[in-house]
């Protein structure tokens, strides 16, 4: 009887697994397809579709792969719904993907329990030994009354003379302990361990076979327990005596205490505790440290302060005896990833690394952990900065810290440099600035130039640069107004743009995944996120997929930067914040009108590469050209050069002509021993509008 219910909930286990498996399949399917018509329809959207064949249009995702309770039930009602569907669709296995096949024996393709790879012949050959099971069930019941007064002594016996020596064994169903259990154990570990990242369709999956699993396995442990009610008996009696002894044993050797251990650390030899991380909801957390060390570049965290009290992260690839340095600069909701998210071929830090540079990568303030010295600032009061302080507060406070770090490195490694003028600086600092990045260093190299203060740098290289957006696209004509006329109300409702919840960051992180498996799905997506951005044709869904928009954090968009870029795009000036009133200007600016970096580009005195993309729609190259026009009006040293990139290509693409271009450019910037940054014979625009000069 036993046997006979094993095989019957075996089959509609898996009966049921595998119509939940295939309805899902085909509801994914169905959306994919309608994805792929939609593309199809949309003016210039059906190239997308082009080389995509098989699995991309019909995709699969993995079986299960978790441990069947079954350890020698036989059913193979689903071997042969995946026979059935293999003999139709003879190609399933030519639409795997290159990553799914990477996995090897990892995981099945089919949802296929190591249970159900007994034949259907065996089954049939063994079921005439089902009626005399039948019979024995049946006698056993009859003579139970008798069997349980005659073996309760015995039991009672046994369970007091054992109890110290099989404690373990007991406090566990007996089936644990057989090899074919530990190996299905050992093997749902190994997979756990080499699980690749899953996405929502994956979860929803893997979270529906789980239930089923718990749902036939209560039915399982039922029938069990019903079928043979001297084993229940006994095992209630064993629990009850276990408690029993358990408590006692508790008292006699008193409680117990963990000890954490602890591992030296590399630096500090001060034992540190030991910590593991563990994306149990299987989401990409890795930061740009793990990206670096991965690919067996040295790092280095640098964490600075700024004036305002801002913690931000300064992250290197150290070369710590090099005279020559570059400093790397991202631009909105982006972070020091998309420098090094092309790994060790296509990323510009990696590249800059390899040409013998030591190189810096900057993070902006605006993440949603919210780094400040004040661990109880409000979230109202962090997001209340605006580009100004990307450019006057952010920048300034990494180049100092830079500058420190590598003059105090250079001396102890090269004490002939402690011959030199203290006035000059031992290396060479160049600026790679993307978007924002751009603009935000612009501004920290005409303020320092108005303040008299050193700027440290010797050459910069903007990558479709921040400032004018005057011919930007009628899609962000529609936020230009509607920041500037909500603005009162908007900057009380909604300090920052960015996802609140690790919830829906999860998920963000997660649908990403899926845009990915199921391209035609992703397609679609890519295609509504280019409009809404005014139809550039960068990697949108890509950039969801990096790791630095996690569950646990990842970089917003404060709305004073937004109402700053609003601003910017009203009046068509490159100028820094206005506070709206005259007085208050006047008391940041000494003016009643915020300072024109524009019309101040005749203080920058370094040489300027401007770079724009002929596909880009988010900074158009008609407004790189801008600044080109102002720069060269201003005698600055400048060039201009363009690609076929859209915006996020300059970072987040594989792109081997921009990168032989952005090390060209450094490389014209020669390591000396002296680096000029004064201000002598410079005239100097002050806010009160009068003019100086340092003899």
């Amino acid at each position: 009887m036993q046997r006979l219910v094993d095989n019957v909930l075996a089959v509609a286990k898996e009966s049921v697994k595998t119509f939940t498996y295939e309805s899902l399949n085909n509801i994914v399917r169905l959306i994919n397809g309608i994805s792929a018509i939609l593309l199809s329809i949309l003016p210039g959207k059906a190239s997308m579709l082009e080389g995509l064949q098989g699995w991309e249009l019909r995709p699969t995702f993995r079986g299960p792969r978790l441990p069947r309770w079954m350890g020698n039930g036989v059913s193979s009602f689903n071997q042969f719904i995946h026979d059935l569907s293999v003999d139709s669709d003879a190609s399933s296995i030519e639409y795997s993907s290159g990553e799914e096949d990477s996995d090897g024996d990892a995981s099945p393709v089919s949802p296929l329990s190591q249970s159900s790879q007994v034949s259907w012949g065996s089954s049939i050959t063994k079921y005439d030994e089902h009626w005399a099971h039948w019979i024995g069930y049946a006698v056993s019941w009859i003579l139970f009354p008798l069997k349980f007064f005659l073996g309760l002594p015995f039991c009672l016996y046994h369970v007091l003379c054992s109890k110290g020596s099989r404690s373990l064994s007991l406090h566990r169903p007996r089936h644990v302990n057989s090899p074919r259990r530990l190996q299905s154990i050992k093997d749902h570990v190994v997979n756990r361990a080499t699980d690749r990242r899953r996405g929502v369709i994956e979860d929803l999956q893997l979270a529906i076979e789980i239930s089923i699993e718990a749902i036939f396995d209560a039915f399982h442990r039922a029938a069990h327990f019903l079928l043979s009610p001297s084993e229940t008996l006994r095992m209630l009696l064993v629990w009850v005596f276990l408690r029993k002894s358990a408590a006692e044993h508790v008292q006699a050797d008193g409680s117990t205490e963990s000890v954490p251990t602890a591992t030296l650390g590399e630096d500090d030899p001060t034992p540190t505790e030991r910590k593991t991380t563990y994306h149990a909801l299987n989401t990409d957390a890795r930061t740009c440290q793990d990206v670096i060390t991965e690919l067996g570049y040295p790092y280095e965290a640098i964490h600075v302060i700024t004036t305002d009290g801002y913690i931000l992260l300064l992250e290197r690839i150290p070369r710590r005896d090099s005279r020559k340095a570059v400093y790397l600069q991202h631009g909105v909701l982006d972070s020091s990833m998309g420098w090094v998210s092309n790994g060790v071929v296509g990323s510009p830090a990696f590249a800059a690394f390899d040409q013998g540079y030591d190189v810096f990568l900057g993070n902006f303030r605006g993440l949603v952990s919210r780094e400040h010295v004040d661990k109880n600032i409000s979230s109202r009061e962090y997001w209340k900065y605006s580009i100004n302080e990307h450019g006057t507060a952010d920048i300034p406070a990494m180049i100092e810290k830079i500058h420190g770090v590598k003059t105090s490195e250079l001396k102890f490694r090269q004490p002939d440099i402690n011959e030199e003028n203290e006035d000059e600086q031992p290396y060479k600092l160049c600026a790679v600035c993307h978007s924002l990045g751009g603009a935000a260093i612009l501004m920290y190299l005409i303020t320092c130039r108005i303040q008299e203060k050193p700027h440290r740098l010797s050459r910069l290289i903007l990558l479709s640069p921040a400032g004018f957006h005057d011919d930007s696209t009628f899609v962000f004509t529609i936020f230009e107004y509607f920041f500037l006329s909500l603005s009162p109300i908007l900057a009380r409702l909604v300090p920052a743009f960015y996802i609140p919840t690790r919830f829906f960051r999860m998920l963000l992180n997660k649908l990403a995944r899926d845009f990915h498996n199921y391209p035609a799905i992703g397609g679609l997506v890519q295609t509504l996120m280019g409009y809404a951005v005014g139809g550039d044709s960068s990697n949108w869904i890509g950039v969801l997929g990096l790791p630095h928009y996690n569950m646990n954090d990842m970089p917003g968009v404060s709305f004073y930067v937004a109402l700053h870029l609003a601003q910017i795009k009203h009046t068509g000036r490159f100028r820094m914040f206005d506070y709206g009133s005259a007085t208050a200007n006047m008391q940041v600016y000494g003016s009643p009108e915020p300072v024109d970096l524009g019309e101040n580009y005749d203080l920058i005195d370094i040489p300027v590469d401007l770079v724009a993309g002929r596909k880009d729609k988010v900074i158009r190259p008609s407004m790189v050209r801008k600044h080109y026009k102002l720069m060269q009006r201003a005698g600055v040293e400048t060039s201009y050069n363009e690609f076929e990139y859209a915006h996020l290509d300059f970072t987040f693409s594989h792109r081997e002509e921009l990168l032989a271009y952005v090390i060209s450019r450094l490389q014209l910037v020669k390591p000396t021993y002296y680096q000029q940054h004064g201000l002598r014979g410079i005239k100097v625009k002050k806010k009160d509008g009068n003019a100086s000069s340092e003899k």
